[in-house]
């Protein structure tokens, strides 16, 4: 109870201009998610619905922030906001069809309650990983700046969502971009059972706004008509004057995290001071007293909406199951991309990789002029690899942004400008620190095809690898944390033009893109490369060499260790595969080769253990086993970190056994 001053315990209504039809409307929109969830309750003791997450005691929030905003803003709640989907008129029967899994939904079965989105109604659900959807938020919002649109968007949190890391991270994105978002926190007293004294040690979670230069306002979030008027100022001066706003709500949350968790944990006197401040009641009385609404058009007006959510109700569960359709459930993982492809011109120019990839970029930066790209030490100093040097002067600020260190934010913000119709390219300043980003890619962006139809068109650029005396924390070569995820692309050349062309390619796909960028490739490989605006398939190997003894495959640095081994024996006549896509993987190529050959080597970087050379063997020995003439092969570095001493970092690589393997499997 600490959370609200006491002297506030009674709801004081201020009509203000609003006239009695505003009034009710109001009230109106608070009856629909009270009403549907006493309904949904009721079923779960049923046994008609598995799992339900109350926001009974919050109704006034969601209503008065929704309706504070335009139709065309975008949304982005929690699963205690019902009111969020409700005002925003989505039809009852689409609603309680998610809930239920039916095709009605917006999922396909494939997700439940409110984990989903909609462009039809500006609405973006959270996942389960609560943070995230702070990020979200920013990037919808940086897209509505680049547009000039004058926009808000509104996202929700809970007090106990404050304590991760993303908040913060969102939180400090947008005060550095002065985004116009609303944070809205539903500070109900309880992050499933554990106080708020246990979460955070301030007195007001408005307050931290001041700490990132945000502008923070404290609401009694029971009170519908002072959320309604007080957020319908701040998004109209939001619009006026674009920044980022911190709204605190007090409220509480009058049944448990979820109905299984009960609320044995609140103190009895808590819940009968809540209890006293209900939001629907207080106002129904208020409306009453002021005659506002007669007792008999307030009954009329539950009746009607009781009416409308049974009938829905019906229809949603009338709706037949949904069909197993396995051809659907594969082909949705990934958004269509119809590769075009554009050939390239006769003329060439040597190129390092390096420069290959910043010519990539350049070029995909003048075709496309909603592409962004983001990072740390991009914009004036070019990156640490210099690849964006001189892109701000060519293509301005706005698009070529440096970011705080906050991997997962941007990530998040990546994902929120493929929702509001931008590209974005998103550089780690090196792979290892992908981790810090790793719960938005696997889980925001893999998914989001597969669950609500949006795709997420995002690349996110890699360097990574060893050969350069980095240590532990930049020299990892990671593509396995990625290649195993449905919904990833993942691409990984060793020469120049094929990282200008697929990268070229990646940013033309709508799917999320993880383009791996090997360190010591970077300056120490040319090629001639043409010049221009060219792309290549994604999913198609590139074949290097043709023989009959042996395929050995590859990818990355990989495939210059099998060159110059072979250089070194020029009587070995081998199939030389280089990968350059591992997911999706071109497997018609490896088994055509190995059918052939009969022997196969398969050599990467990473360790061993879980890497793509297991699966690669998994594969040919599923399909080619009749054909093998020795055992597949798997050649790859120590299961240890990468040490930072040369001799050490040598010892560790997988090149120092590649020589000695292959002899042995030729002669076998």
């Amino acid at each position: 109870m600490e959370h609200i001053s006491k002297e506030k315990l009674q709801l004081v209504f201020d009509r203000k201009e609003y006239n009695n039809d505003q009034l009710i409307l109001l009230y109106q929109k608070m009856l629909v998610p009270r009403l549907i969830e006493e309904k949904m309750l009721v079923l779960l003791r049923q046994g008609k619905i598995s799992k339900w997450f109350s926001g009974i005691g919050q109704e006034a929030i969601a209503v008065g922030v929704t309706a504070a905003l335009e139709e065309e803003e975008y949304m982005l709640p929690m699963h205690r906001n019902l009111g969020v989907f409700t005002t925003r008129e989505i039809p009852l029967y689409r609603l309680f069809a998610q809930w239920q899994g039916k095709a009605s939904g917006f999922t396909n079965g494939r997700d439940r309650s409110f984990h989903f989105g909609t462009q039809e109604y500006k609405i973006i659900g959270m996942i389960s990983h609560l943070g995230p959807q702070m990020g979200v938020a920013c990037g919808i919002a940086l897209a509505n700046v680049l547009k000039n649109n004058t926009k808000v968007t509104a996202v929700f949190t809970g007090e106990g969502g404050t304590s991760e890391g993303d908040f913060h991270e969102a939180l400090n994105i947008a005060s550095v971009w002065n985004l116009p978002v609303l944070f809205c926190i539903e500070n109900n007293g309880y992050g499933l059972s554990t106080p708020t004294k246990e979460q955070y040690n301030c007195k007001h979670l408005a307050d931290r706004g001041s700490g990132y230069g945000i502008e923070s306002h404290i609401i009694d979030g029971n009170n519908i008509l002072e959320v309604y008027s007080r957020v319908s100022k701040l998004a109209e001066s939001i619009r006026k004057d674009p920044r980022p706003i911190l709204l605190e709500f007090k409220t509480f949350r009058m049944r448990g995290h979820e109905e299984a968790s009960g609320t044995k944990y609140v103190p009895q006197d808590l819940m009968d001071y809540w209890g006293a401040k209900d939001p629907v009641e207080n106002y129904r009385k208020y409306l009453i007293d002021q005659s506002i609404i007669s007792e008999e058009k307030d009954l009329e007006l539950q009746s009607s909406i009781k009416s409308d959510i049974e009938s829905d109700w019906k229809r949603a569960n009338d709706e037949k199951e949904i069909e197993v359709d396995l051809d659907k459930e594969l082909s949705d993982v990934y958004a269509q991309f119809d590769f075009e492809e554009i050939k390239p011109v006769h003329t060439t120019k040597e190129l390092r990789l390096i420069d290959a990839i910043s010519e990539g970029l350049n070029e995909s930066m003048k075709q496309y002029d909603d592409l962004v790209i983001m990072g740390q030490d991009i914009a004036e100093y070019g990156g640490v690899f210099k690849i964006t040097e001189g892109f701000v002067e060519e293509f301005g600020r706005d698009r070529v942004r440096n970011t705080p260190i906050c991997e997962s934010g941007i990530v998040s913000a990546g994902y929120g400008l493929s929702i509001n119709n931008y590209k974005t390219v998103i550089e780690m300043q090196f792979a290892d620190f992908v981790s810090s980003g790793f719960n938005p890619i696997v889980n925001l962006l893999a998914k989001s095809n597969y669950r609500w139809g949006q795709s997420s068109d995002v690349v996110i650029r890699m360097p990574c690898g060893a050969g350069v005396g980095a240590g532990p924390f930049h020299s990892q070569t990671n593509e396995a944390w990625f290649t195993k995820t449905p919904g990833l692309k993942v691409i990984y050349p060793a020469f120049p033009f094929d990282a200008k062309g697929l990268l070229i390619t990646a940013i033309e796909d709508p799917n999320p893109v993880l383009f791996f960028e090997h360190k010591a490739l970077y300056r120490s490989i040319r090629q001639e490369v043409p010049e221009g605006y060219y792309n290549l398939p994604i999913g198609k190997a590139s074949l290097l060499k043709e023989g009959n003894d042996i395929t050995l495959i590859s990818y990355g640095a990989g495939v210059h260790w099998v060159l110059e081994t072979l250089d070194n024996h020029q009587d070995i006549s081998a199939d030389v595969i280089d990968l350059r896509t591992l997911q999706p993987l071109d497997t018609k190529t490896i088994y055509t080769s190995v059918k052939k050959t009969g022997k196969v080597i398969i050599l990467q970087e990473d360790s061993l253990f879980g890497g793509i050379a297991s699966d690669i063997s998994a594969l040919i020995m599923e399909n080619c086993f009749e054909f093998l003439d020795a055992p597949v092969k798997r050649i790859a570095s120590l299961e240890t970190p990468i040490p930072f001493d040369s001799n050490l970092e040598k010892q560790y690589l997988a090149k120092r056994d590649f020589e000695k393997e292959l002899l042995a499997i030729v002669e076998y």
